[in-house]
């Protein structure tokens, strides 16, 4: 059985979820982007023992809570390496965000596609992504009852991320999309980095940039 909080967290309201295995109490935090208060509500409320904190990419909004969590909870930090040095450069995006900087802590586990992170019996398997950043991934999860594909800023509800920015690349983006998410199960739910969940399926039809 799969526990599942997502709540939109930090001064850029990206989606943070907290993902635990109900059998073991292990748990995963996916994109800190903030609100440490609302994840220690969760962790205490179900007794949860924070395993890993993963990332979707390395944009500030994603990474801005990441030191506040290892320090209360411990746990693998764990990124793809393409991403490394907008994680390095946080304070130089806390900058152009106007926003206090503080210092890193190091990427305990740098994740490559195709490889698994477990948590509890549940494991994640990871999907790289690239296009909206370098280092872009996914997290695909999958219990008795669903499938649930932890998107970041790759694919949101009818839209998709931006690739102005740096490390940005658009035909990238929608080759991620097409071959490494229309092609799982159209049931598949997405929980986006920002805004409402969808499913592959609906987006796979109706996603006005990219379609299946």
């Amino acid at each position: 059985m799969l526990l599942v909080e997502t709540f939109p967290a930090g001064p850029l309201q990206c989606n943070c979820s907290v993902l635990a295995c109900a059998d073991t109490k292990q748990a995963v935090v996916v994109d800190p982007g903030g609100d440490l208060e609302r994840i220690a509500e969760i962790v205490d409320h179900y007794d949860l023992t924070v395993c890993s904190i993963v990332h979707t990419h390395a944009h500030l909004d994603h990474i801005y809570g990441t030191r506040e969590v290892k320090q209360a909870y411990g746990g693998q930090i764990c990124l793809h390496r393409g991403d490394a040095f907008l994680y390095d450069g946080l304070a130089m995006q806390c900058m152009m965000f106007g926003l206090p900087s503080h210092a890193v802590l190091p990427v305990d586990r740098f994740v490559e596609h195709g490889e698994t992170i477990e948590v509890g019996k549940l494991v994640l398997r990871v999907i790289h992504t690239p296009g909206h950043t370098p280092g872009s991934i996914c997290f695909e999860v999958i219990d008795e009852a669903r499938t649930i594909v932890f998107a970041g800023d790759t694919l949101l509800r009818r839209s998709v991320g931006r690739t102005d920015l740096p490390g940005g690349d658009a035909k990238a983006l929608q080759r991620s999309i097409r071959e490494r998410l229309y092609t799982r199960s159209p049931d598949a739910i997405v929980v986006p980095g920002h805004g409402p969940s969808t499913t592959l399926g609906e987006e796979a039809k109706a996603n006005p940039f990219v379609r299946a």
